[in-house]
């Protein structure tokens, strides 16, 4: 019997064993199979992290990026982050009860946040930023009472901040950056005592800053709500928050002055201030915390002069005051900031000279005064800085050699700018040592010397500009020997080195330089010989100018190799020869300039081929034969001259498809055979010289209708008859000549003829008119006056007078209803204000999957274009503007001026804007069928007639709306089929207001702005 309470109590013993080994494992079992269901929501894994490594075969808590608890053994810990996976969140990882640490931040997962996640009452820790993620917040993520860190930043997150977020109430650092969150900044954040780190630029956060934020923040360290939509005067009482180290609220829309009261935040490193409204003077007080590191006042309109407290700044390294007006001089009290790294105080009204305390910076990296008005030498020490990284003087009035020994002490040195003063003497060899030298821009100075054989040393070399100085090649036999030099220079993207007296030939090895090239400049430059074969090897050139030489020879006809190129100008050289048929080939060529030099033969035929040319200046030369017919299909182009040479034939009725032509000049040819009366419909055109012709016949009484006439110049030719009174349309006009010919009759005295003078009529015939002109006045004008003429005017004429007043004024009330109704049912069709959306970068750059190639829909001189998807599904076109081009910046503001104005459903839809320092983009509403062309010409596509009327009545009703249903007329001015648009229902909408013009409030009818055509490049690019 002793027995058997043994037995018993071994019995109850083995079954608690039994108990717990079986507990054990179902716990594991519910980790594991969590785990495993996330698996299965992995749809891409390029390193095969999880979908090798994750196997029932070997324990879970051994697989990659688990980490177990000891006591446990469930997952405490769950990393997957920086591996590139794509899918979802499952629901399951809710079950993952023990979890504390989860991050799967840097990889491509989308979809919303599990709300799940709240069951993790154990989550100290989550981490999902740098993902595709959309939807909200999960609210009863709120839950988590747990949560100390929360990182969901550069997601595609949106919704309204909650003040729920305060039941976060162990929550230390909140990271909500690049996401699409709007509403306000919910004061309940600055109620949960425990944050250290509040962190949510690059939203859409709007309203104005709490008064009251760092009442309960006694240990806010950072606070970021930069590159929001925030307003109003900044009047937080930040000096409450005594531990705050980071205060970034740059980029918004804040007011008023900038608060003293950051001075009393004693522990502050950086200060992020810029890009507001902000006004008044800087506060000393800003400048007196020891530890401040960094001061960002960029881009706001303060005024006043740079505090001289700044020598009180042990600790500061980077001063950002770019372009926020200041006066006065650099206080020499700067020079204790011996830590300084970065200066930019560039685009300001500074005067005086370059403190010689600046030498006491030994750490500066960045030096930027361009854009003002500093005078004097630069000091010496300047370049002693063996830390320097960019110098940047330009435009100012600086002055004095640059030192013999630049170049010796700058290892780091990769941007010089000292454009724009009045820096003379020679380019240094030294400069040769600056081994890291990226961009060298020293034009527009007073430069001489020889040019440094040794530049070819500077390997890293892409932009050189030495153009408008008084420089010198060395001679040599092959040619200017610098240029061989640079061969070395295998990235060079630019050489400028025009208005420079070189005396020298282009040497065979221009074809050496680098493949990237993409400008080349040497106009006015004295070169002389031929232009080498060689030069075809240049294929990424977009610019090519050789202006105002004394290049002899033919044309090579390498030249067409040059596929990419853009601007070819060659003028005013003593060139010869026939024009080579290659360049024919040049598919890109916008700006064609060949004037003043000795060509001859006819034009080619093949001219008819360069659809996306601009200019063809063609002037003073040789050429004979008539004008090629094809070049009257050249329906983009803007501006022609073929002035002073030999040319013959007739102006066809052709003429009226060059609808966007703003200047021609046919002077000084043997064009003969009347003036078509077609010649009316160029109603864009601004100067038209047919003079020194032998043109015959009557002045077409259709040039009333071209209403952009500024001048207009038909003397010396054979003209008979009258001027046409209907001339007097022309408003524009300021310059008229028709002198030398045989013209008779009333010259008109309305309109601008009223400020011409008799010098614009000479060597005609009998001209009669107003006596200020003195001319004989018009007979029997106001004469031929008798009872029978004045009986049958009054029996005979005035009915049908009063007959045809009535049926007009009939016409025009009907016309008026019509257009009445057809703006009201414009109005119906408007697309609704409630799709305007605020568009930042970072959604563009999700949209386009970072502008990948794969989406790009076509390219410009000023910028490119994109397919894109929105969070929401919604399709769009990112017009991304090229803000390396200082066009670029003019022409994104005409695109914005006219396509916010204009609303019509048959007008292509913007949706949004997005504009900041460094981008600028339009986002527009992609149409799936693309363009008309394409249903036109091409073999896979056709339109039946219903498609065709019902597209000819939209564009109808777009250019109606226009021209009538705006407040000032618009005239599109590149109606073409490759501007219509057909959207998914083969809707016509119309496209590209890149030239377009309104009309009105004393606007020159001349303003033409930037074609949107791909490989157009606006002649401010160009240098002359």
């Amino acid at each position: 019997m002793g027995t058997l309470p043994f037995t018993v109590a071994l019995v109850l013993l083995l079954m608690r064993c039994a108990a717990v080994c079986l507990a054990i494992p179902k716990s594991n079992f519910t980790d594991e199979s969590a785990l495993l269901a996330f698996k299965k929501y992995i749809t891409h894994d390029p390193s095969k992290s999880i979908t090798s490594n994750w196997s029932a075969v070997t324990p879970f808590c051994h697989w990659l990026g688990v980490t177990c608890s000891a006591r446990h053994q469930r997952v405490a810990a769950l990393d997957l982050s920086n591996l590139d996976l794509k899918g979802t969140i499952p629901p399951h990882v809710g079950n993952l009860s023990f979890l504390v640490s989860f991050d799967l931040s840097t990889n491509s997962l989308h979809g919303n946040i599990p709300s799940e996640l709240s069951k993790l009452q154990r989550l100290k820790s989550l981490n999902l930023s740098n993902n595709l993620l959309t939807g909200t917040i999960p609210v009863s993520l709120y839950n988590v009472t747990s949560l100390e860190n929360l990182y969901l930043e550069n997601n595609r997150l949106q919704g309204i901040l909650t003040e729920q977020i305060s039941n976060l109430s162990s929550l230390k650092k909140l990271a909500l950056g690049s996401n699409m969150f709007s509403g306000t900044v919910p004061l309940a954040i600055f109620n949960m005592t425990s944050l250290q780190a509040v962190s949510i630029p690059l939203n859409n956060l709007s309203g104005s800053l709490q008064e009251k934020i760092c009442n309960h923040q006694s240990k806010l360290q950072w606070l970021d709500i930069s590159q929001n939509q925030l307003s109003g005067e900044i009047r937080s009482d930040f000096y409450n928050c005594k531990e705050l180290e980071i205060i970034a609220l740059d980029t918004n829309s804040f007011t008023g002055t900038i608060p003293r009261e950051f001075g009393n935040c004693t522990k502050l490193k950086s200060l992020y201030l810029g890009g507001n409204n902000l006004k008044g003077e800087i506060p000393r007080e800003i400048l007196s915390p020891a530890n401040l590191e960094l001061l960002s006042l960029e881009f706001n309109t303060l005024r006043g002069s740079l505090p001289r407290e700044i020598g009180l700044s042990p600790s500061l390294r980077t001063l950002y005051m770019d372009r926020i007006n200041l006066t006065g001089t650099i206080p020499k009290e700067i020079g204790n900031c011996s830590l300084l790294e970065e200066i930019y105080l560039g685009n300001n009204s500074l005067t005086g000279t370059i403190p010689h305390e600046i030498s006491n910076l030994h750490n500066l990296r960045v030096l930027r005064l361009g854009l003002n008005n500093m005078v004097g030498t630069i000091p010496s020490e300047i370049f002693n800085f063996t830390t320097m990284n960019m110098i940047e003087l330009t435009r100012n009035h600086f002055s004095g050699h640059l030192p013999s020994s630049m170049g010796l002490m700058l290892p780091n040195l990769q941007e010089v700018y000292l454009s724009g003063n009045n820096l003379s003497g020679p380019i240094p060899d030294t400069i040769c040592n600056a081994s890291q030298l990226v961009q060298l821009i020293l034009s527009n100075n007073s430069f001489s010397g020889f040019i440094p054989d040794c530049l070819g040393n500077l390997s890293n070399l892409q932009y050189l500009d030495f153009e408008y100085n008084v420089l010198m090649s060395r001679h040599s036999p092959s040619g200017l020997s610098f240029i061989s030099s640079l061969t070395n220079c295998r990235t060079l993207l630019s050489l400028w080195i025009g208005k420079n007296p070189l005396h020298g030939s282009l040497p065979i090895s221009i074809g050496n330089l680098s493949s990237s090239l993409q400008s080349f400049t040497a106009h006015n430059c004295n070169i002389q010989g031929r232009i080498p074969d060689e030069i075809g090897n240049l294929n990424n050139l977009f610019e090519l100018n050789l202006k105002g030489n004394e290049l002899v020879g033919a044309i090579p006809s390498t030249i067409g190799q040059l596929r990419q190129l853009q601007a070819l100008t060659l003028a005013q050289n003593k060139l010869e020869g026939y024009i080579p048929q290659e360049i024919c080939d040049l598919e890109r060529l916008a700006f064609l300039y060949l004037e003043g030099n000795g060509l001859v033969g006819s034009i080619p035929d093949c001219f008819g081929n360069l659809k996306s040319i601009r200019s063809l200046i063609l002037a003073s030369n040789r050429f004979s034969g008539s004008i090629p017919s094809t070049l009257w299909g050249l329906q983009d182009i803007l501006q022609v001259d073929l002035s002073s040479n030999s040319l013959n034939g007739s102006l066809p009725l052709e003429i009226r498809n060059l609808v966007v032509m703003t200047a021609m000049d046919i002077s000084r040819n043997q064009i003969s055979g009347a003036i078509p009366n077609s010649i009316g419909d160029l109603q864009d055109l601004v100067n038209l010289s047919l003079s020194g012709n032998r043109l015959q016949g009557i002045i077409p009484a259709s040039f009333g209708k071209m209403v952009s006439l500024e001048l207009l110049d038909l003397s010396g030719n054979n003209l008979s008859g009258e001027i046409p009174m209907s001339m007097q349309n022309l408003t524009h006009l300021r310059y008229f000549n028709v002198c030398f010919n045989q013209l008779h009759g009333e010259i008109p005295n309305e309109g601008p003829f009223a400020n011409f003078s008799i010098q614009s009529f000479l060597g005609n015939n009998e001209f009669c008119g107003a006596a200020r002109l003195q001319v004989p006045p018009c007979k029997g004008r106001n004469s031929r006056s008798s009872k029978a003429p004045g009986m049958i005017v009054l029996r005979y004429i005035l009915p049908a007078i009063t007959s045809t007043l009535f049926l007009l004024v009939l016409i025009v009330i009907i016309l008026r209803c019509r257009r009445r109704n057809a703006k009201r049912q414009a109005q119906e069709d408007l697309p609704s204000l409630a799709t305007w959306k605020r568009i930042s970068r970072r959604e563009l750059e999700l949209a386009t999957d970072g502008f990948q190639e794969s989406n790009l829909l076509g390219t410009g001189s000023f910028g490119s274009v994109y397919k894109g998807t929105l969070p929401d599904g919604l399709n769009i076109a990112v017009k991304v503007f090229n803000l390396q081009h200082e066009a670029a910046f003019t022409s994104f503001d005409t695109e914005c001026e006219v396509l916010r104005n204009l609303r019509h459903r048959n007008l292509v839809t913007i949706i949004s804007s997005c504009s900041n320092l460094d981008f600028k983009a339009l986002v527009l509403k992609f149409m799936p069928n693309l363009t008309l062309e394409k249903w036109l010409y091409s073999d896979n596509h056709c339109l039946d007639i219903v498609q065709r009327l019902n597209i000819m009545r939209d564009v109808a009703a777009a250019l109606e709306y226009l021209h009538y249903g705006y407040i000032k007329p618009v005239v599109h001015c590149d109606l073409k089929p490759t501007n219509v648009l057909l959207d998914e229902h083969m809707v016509a909408h119309l496209s590209d207001f890149g030239i377009a013009k309104l009309l009105g409030e004393g606007d020159s009818m001349t303003q033409t702005m930037t074609l949107a055509t791909i490989g157009y490049m606006a002649p401010g690019g160009i240098s002359a």
